[in-house]
């Protein structure tokens, strides 16, 4: 589905963060209903095995729990508030599990899933998204994407029709990852919105590659990404990329 979406598009970062609870089911409902095509979440383990969708380490942030995502199981993390933060009327929002979240919006949106196990990268992350990805027989609808170029290529592996995208570190830091992105089976590279260029969208188009760059929240961005070719802008207000980037 990633190649049948039209360039431009939107995808709306951890949902429609600007307006709702990030990475949570309203936040993934209100950006359909924004008329976002497209959602980027960010999945990891509980210490169950289970896969959420939750973007830090730690819970202290964006729910009323303390510590380590990783040492809790889904039992306990499921007895969490993940809305109040945001604002009181989105108390009792609850941290989903990646099923969940397929099973919700999994027909209506195409779903970037960022393979996020960056602590812990050997925790067989990948091979329990890949179970529920096939469980919902939603490999057209999935985008796998990861900092860590070892994710994709064990995505590739276990589901090989599944388009992959090497996310890339701003500046200096994402060095590897676009030399790494240079010699690895992609769809799509997604680059920090600064770093962009013509010179890369073009490149990047000529290997059959889209780019989707994040996070994109300024208009003048929008606006001069939209101008060099850019596929998609990842942000946090699909609603100001309708405005600008559309």
């Amino acid at each position: 589905m990633l190649t049948k979406l039209p360039s431009p598009f939107i995808m709306a970062h951890r949902g429609a963060s600007a307006h709702a609870p990030e990475n949570t089911l309203a936040a993934f409902e209100l950006a359909y209903q924004q008329g976002a095509p497209s959602i980027e979440l960010d999945a990891c383990l509980t210490a169950d095995r289970q896969v959420i969708v939750i973007h830090d380490n730690s819970l202290d942030r964006t729910t009323n729990g303390r510590g380590p995502v990783k040492n809790q199981p889904l039992a306990a993390l499921r007895e969490l508030d993940a809305g109040a933060w945001f604002g009181p009327q989105f108390k009792g929002e609850k941290i989903p599990t990646l099923e969940q979240v397929f099973e919700t919006v999994g027909k209506k949106l195409f779903i970037n899933v960022e393979l996020k196990n960056y602590s812990t990268p050997a925790d067989g992350l990948v091979d329990e998204v890949v179970k529920l990805v096939l469980k919902h027989n939603l490999a057209d609808r999935i985008l796998f994407s990861s900092f860590l170029p070892p994710n994709l290529t064990r995505a590739a592996k276990l589901l090989p029709q599944t388009p992959r995208g090497q996310l890339i570190e701003g500046g200096r830091t994402g060095w590897w990852q676009r030399l790494a992105a240079n010699f690895m089976a992609l769809q799509a590279e997604n680059p920090y919105f600064e770093d962009v260029t013509a010179g890369m969208v073009k490149r990047a188009h000529a290997r059959k590659r889209r780019i989707l760059t994040w996070t994109v929240d300024d208009p003048a961005e929008m606006r001069r990404l939209r101008a060099i070719g850019v596929d998609a802008v990842i942000t946090d207000d699909p609603l100001l990329a309708k405005e600008n980037f559309l």
